[in-house]
């Protein structure tokens, strides 16, 4: 009985030492790969390639800049770019069929890296990010790829979609409110790989002088700012403020810097409506004694994105 065990052991570790060694040593590692979703190969990816019972063909490789993919004992070198995996199947196999390597070669084809797909989130985002876009992706899923949009986010996101043959990329304005608050699938876009998703910034606006809380503010929306609530930004008037108040406004189609006096009392006291403000203006508001004081718009505007030092 003791002999019949050994003889049974010896031959299953034969066996398994046959087994074993069938397998051809370059790929034993990396035949356990997963395949990521069948998508255009492009260049800079990763591809396996197994040809059946020839070791010196199966190997990894990965695209070039060009497009082409070089496989050992071949002369020409096989497109690869703009191909699906089954489709450099049937390319490679026939490479190898017209150069008389192999009759009838059977050839997969996996694809371990994607580099070519590359997806950027940009600007007012938590964490702006790169990343290559494996399967379908939507917009709101590369968002939460960069954890969401901040409060600095402006109205609307700006999606630039790669084009063939040119360098001027199409660029699609999505509205947040849209795309968000009311989860309008019209504005949840597809994304393919190749696109710069960028959220600007709200354009701010600067409120200096005699308030309690000067600073410089973001503005969502413009059309709906007042002198009265950029005071209420700037957490309301503080003693001793003057009669007149002044917005600094740069007119860029011009390149010109205006000043424009508001009558602040006659606001205040309701005799005079509230004057709207516009996106990157200064409002200072003066003492009463109705002296401005420049260090104190220079310092509070030279933290904006405009910059205030052209009042100088």
């Amino acid at each position: 009985m003791r002999h019949l065990l050994l003889i049974c052991a010896l031959s299953s570790l034969a066996f398994s030492q046959a087994t074993t060694t069938k397998l051809p040593q370059n790929i034993a590692a990396e035949a356990f790969i997963p395949n990521l979703p069948a998508q255009i190969i492009g260049p800079d990816d990763m591809v396996l390639l197994s040809v059946y019972d020839s070791p010196e063909f199966t190997r990894t490789v990965r695209v070039g800049s060009d497009g082409d993919i070089r496989i050992p004992m071949l002369k020409q070198r096989v497109r690869a770019e703009g191909l699906l995996p089954a489709q450099l199947e049937v390319a490679v196999a026939k490479a190898l069929t017209d150069e008389k390597l192999l009759i009838d070669p059977f050839v997969t084809v996996t694809v371990i890296e994607y580099h070519s797909r590359p997806i950027s989130v940009v600007g007012a985002v938590k964490k702006p990010i790169t990343f290559q876009a494996i399967g379908p992706m939507t917009l709101l899923e590369a968002l939460a790829r960069a954890e969401g949009l901040t409060d600095l986010a402006e109205g609307q996101i700006l999606v630039s979609h790669p084009s063939a043959g040119n360098h001027n990329a199409l660029v699609q304005r999505i509205p947040v409110k849209s795309l968000i608050d009311n989860a309008d699938p019209e504005y949840n876009i597809k994304l393919k790989g190749g696109e710069e998703i960028r959220v600007p910034e709200a354009p701010r606006i600067t409120v200096a002088g005699n308030v309690r809380k000067p600073g410089s503010f973001p503005v969502k929306d413009a059309s709906e700012l007042t002198v009265m609530k950029a005071i209420a930004l700037g957490e309301g008037l503080s003693q001793f403020y003057g009669n007149t108040a002044y917005i600094y406004r740069v007119d860029d189609s011009k390149g010109t810097k205006n000043e424009i006096e508001i009558p602040l009392k006659k606001i205040l006291d309701r005799k005079s409506p509230d004057i709207p403000l516009q996106a990157r203006d200064i409002l200072y508001i003066p003492d009463s004694t109705g002296k401005r004081s420049w260090d104190k718009i220079l310092s509070i505007g030279g933290a904006t994105a405009s910059g205030v030092a052209i009042f100088h």
